[in-house]
């Protein structure tokens, strides 16, 4: 790796990183493991810790609200993340100028998930509620879009006290609501979901294999990985799906050893416009690079090889990728996100007990 490399110390296995996308949050990163949820200031070489959520359970999943602005940006900063556990519940974490950590936790019992929630997003494009709703993912073949606002208490049966987006629940005089969902049922369980900065109504979520038929779904196929199921090969389906975040049309997504590219306005029947192969053993993850749109990443949980990354560009993708070697076996990458930061495209890696910040050095 190059030069400028700053390592985090979660002191425990860390699961989930996620780096704040908003602009006025570039500089944030969400660091989670067996029992908490650390929030990070990132200003290479130095970090700085803002935020610590003690939730008690292991971390499956995160995302980063619309609210969310850094100290560094305004001194009315604001933290404010999604959470979900190994119980299957969820958490709302916020942290502000004027308030500590606060933690309120909802989608419990019979009302939420049955199954490990494997990712979550907050939906709503550039509308005024997009930190309103939240979409979660999980194994039990759910995708479920939460109202963390509802107009109606459900508990109660009476209309919520009257409060603004950003209102701290334990300031109320009247007890938060518990959020409301939306639940969508699929034939298999589902690994990913991504809103678009540019649609308030569009999901984009991979499931373990097919879409099925389910109504209202348009469903990308790669051949060569719908050969390989029809032949009880499940195992080609898993992997991440990613929008490419300056275009809402480019999709992007790995399945076993390869990946694909798809252009939503040339259909071409779901198949894909580019595909290429990135780790012969399997990738497992893919993320779009949000400063230079046409670099993705892929990296593989395969230990034989290490903590690696590919770096790949889509005018390219025939073309050797740009190989980050991170640590040697038996670690492997956890999980992976680029910071959002402007200027050299930089990654944040998972592995272990830490995280890894650098740029990615790629011409």
């Amino acid at each position: 790796m190059d030069s400028g490399v700053m390592r985090i110390n979660h002191g425990t296995d860390v699961f989930v990183v996620r780096a704040c996308s908003n602009d006025d949050g570039a500089d944030l990163l969400a660091i989670a493991g067996e029992h908490s949820v650390e929030v990070f200031r990132v200003s290479p070489p130095i970090s700085e810790r803002v935020a610590s959520f003690h939730v008690g359970r292991r971390i499956t999943a995160l995302a980063w609200s619309p609210r969310s602005i850094s100290p560094s940006s305004s001194d009315d900063w604001v933290i404010e993340i999604t959470a979900a556990a190994s119980d299957f519940s969820l958490h709302l974490l916020t942290k502000s100028s004027t308030s500590s950590e606060n933690m309120f936790a909802f989608g419990g019992g019979l009302s939420g998930h049955h199954g490990k929630v494997n990712d979550m997003c907050f939906c709503g494009g550039r509308d005024q509620d997009n930190a309103r709703y939240v979409a979660t993912v999980a194994d039990d073949k759910m995708l479920m879009v939460w109202d963390l606002h509802p107009a109606l208490d459900i508990s109660s049966g009476i209309p919520s006290p009257e409060r603004s987006i950003g209102s701290d629940a334990s300031s109320s005089p009247h007890p938060r609501p518990q959020p409301t969902a939306y639940v969508i049922a699929f034939p298999h369980p589902l690994v990913t979901v991504n809103c678009h900065q540019f649609s308030s109504k569009e999901f984009l979520s991979k499931a373990s294999r097919g879409a099925g038929g389910t109504p209202g779904v348009i469903e990308l196929v790669e051949p060569h990985a719908l050969s390989k199921s029809l032949m009880g090969i499940s195992s080609q389906w898993t992997g991440f799906a990613a929008w490419r975040q300056d275009n809402i049309d480019i999709v992007g997504a790995t399945y076993g050893s390869r990946f694909s590219i798809w252009d939503l306005s040339k259909p071409q029947g779901g198949k894909p416009l580019q595909t290429g192969i990135s780790f012969p053993e399997g990738g497992h993850q893919f993320r779009w690079c949000p400063t230079s749109p046409d670099y993705f990443a892929v990296a593989s949980q395969c230990p034989t090889k290490g903590a690696v990354i590919h770096i790949h560009d889509m005018n390219y993708v025939h073309a050797q990728p740009h190989v980050i070697n991170i640590a040697p076996r038996p670690h492997c990458v956890r999980d992976f996100d680029f910071m959002a930061r402007r200027g050299n495209p930089a990654l944040a890696v998972a592995y272990g007990v830490e995280v890894v910040v650098f740029p990615i050095g790629v011409e």
